[in-house]
């Protein structure tokens, strides 16, 4: 067997395997005597029938087995031969394949790239100081007793953090939004809803709740709201200003609940000051998190910064595509339309590609840098993301291993993954790092 190898691009290689005549028809000899052994013949003991006529009552299979043995050994031996570090088959083409023809198979390959390894050890990451404040742990608190608030209709006007029961009717340029937005009733005409004057949230309507106080049961009131341009929820109402016919139906004051016995059993604290500190090691322990999540980022660019290589096209392509059913299931739950989806499926795919990209080039970095640490993936690592994943999904940890078993391509995914964070990981914790002056808000 003659091996060539040829060259289409820095990451991309086809493997020309040529077989002669003589060849073929060693290996199709072989695949008849292995069929001959075997072989269940009427009036024949096993694997003494005549090889000519198993060949014909067995041809369909022995071809079968004939074209994948040759194709095999057309790839381990292109790939042995090559030397190359395969990371992606990307096509063959097996031309035809016959016990007394010369063949010849072709497979193309993405390859790891060549670059020289960064300097990894010490780089500089920023963090915010992870301590609680006072205040925020004040907020937090006020947030508990928010949950738990209960309502009580009031006959005044209505102020900040009250909730309104209204109903109202939209218009733009005097013509009804229910007719520029059938399919969207919520936006044009409501009998009756709830909103909170002036709160934190932007509700479903731009600015209505921030022009709420100062009413009560029984006003009306028309309030002009301004949709922002890049609104998607309704194409219609796009950059549009539009005023509401408001009446209030009711009024209703939030009343927080004391911060007694029952509210501190509620949140496994036995006084106020071991609700404090719950509070004050939660917003710690996220703080924490948070940092972790930002070192990642910032080791991860950092590394990327410092090489330069093309990344193979199969590998950011099919990462391309694993985003953008990312980007596509985000805006989807977020409200976007199809057609809106559609008209911008070209920046969408610019995006995603763009993020592909960045993943693939960092996957080949830490690659490298787990090789050279010989970092592995150990039998607590597969325990803990097996039981992690089980939880998530309510799943007994033993029905999902059975499952994972029966999919090779799933596992090796999973234990590549778990090989990258470890990595990361690693390299993280030799980050050099610098708090933040930024005081804690």
């Amino acid at each position: 067997m003659n091996i060539e190898t040829q060259d289409l691009s820095d990451t991309r290689k086809t493997l020309v395997a040529s077989f002669d005549a003589e060849e073929m028809a060693t290996e199709h000899k072989a695949i008849v005597a292995e069929f001959t052994k075997l072989a269940k013949m009427p009036g024949f003991r096993p694997g003494k029938a005549p090889a000519a006529m198993v060949q014909k009552r067995y041809a369909k299979e022995i071809n079968e087995e004939f074209r994948k043995k040759v194709m095999a050994k057309a790839y381990q031996s292109s790939i042995e031969d090559s030397k190359l570090e395969v990371l992606n088959v990307v096509d063959v083409q097996e031309g035809e394949i016959a016990p007394d023809a010369p063949a010849s198979i072709t497979v193309t390959v993405d390859i790891a790239p060549e670059f020289d390894l960064p300097e990894y050890e010490g780089i500089a990451t920023t963090i915010e100081p992870a301590e609680a404040s006072d205040e925020e742990v004040e907020k937090v608190i006020e947030n508990m007793r928010a949950e738990r608030a209960d309502f009580k209709a009031v006959e005044r006007e209505a102020v900040k953090s009250d909730y309104v029961k209204l109903a109202y009717e939209g218009t733009v340029e005097g013509k009804p939004i229910l007719e520029l937005a059938p399919d969207k009733q919520i936006y044009g005409k409501v009998p009756q809803t709830w909103e909170e004057v002036e709160g934190e949230n932007e509700g479903l309507i731009p600015g209505l709740g921030k022009q709420l106080a100062g009413l009560k049961a029984g006003d009306k009131k028309d309030v002009d709201v301004e949709f922002p341009a890049e609104f998607s929820a309704v194409e219609a109402l796009a950059g549009k200003k539009a005023v509401y016919a408001v009446e209030v139906l009711e009024v209703r004051e939030r009343v927080l609940p004391e911060i007694d016995e029952e509210f501190l059993k509620a949140h496994q604290a036995d006084d106020l000051e071991g609700l404090k500190t719950n509070v004050t090691n939660h917003i710690k322990m996220q703080k924490e998190g948070r940092n972790r999540s930002e070192q990642r980022r910032q080791v991860t660019e950092a590394l990327i910064e410092k090489v330069s290589f093309h990344p193979p096209e199969s590998l950011v392509e099919s990462e391309t595509q694993s985003v953008l059913r990312q980007f596509i299931d985000q805006n989807m739950r977020q409200g976007v339309t199809q057609e809106q989806l559609e008209s911008d499926k070209e920046a969408l795919y610019a995006n995603a590609r763009k993020a592909g990209e960045t993943r693939v080039i960092s996957q080949l970095i830490l690659s490298k840098i787990a090789e050279k640490e010989k970092v592995k993936v150990e039998e607590a690592d597969m325990n803990q993301f097996i039981y992690q994943q089980a939880m998530r999904g309510g799943q007994d940890p033993n029905k999902f291993v059975k499952e994972l078993a029966k999919d090779r391509d799933q596992l090796r995914s999973i234990q590549q993954s778990i090989l990258l964070d470890k990595t990361l990981d690693l390299v993280v914790s030799k980050a050099t790092v610098t708090e933040s002056k930024a005081a804690a808000k």
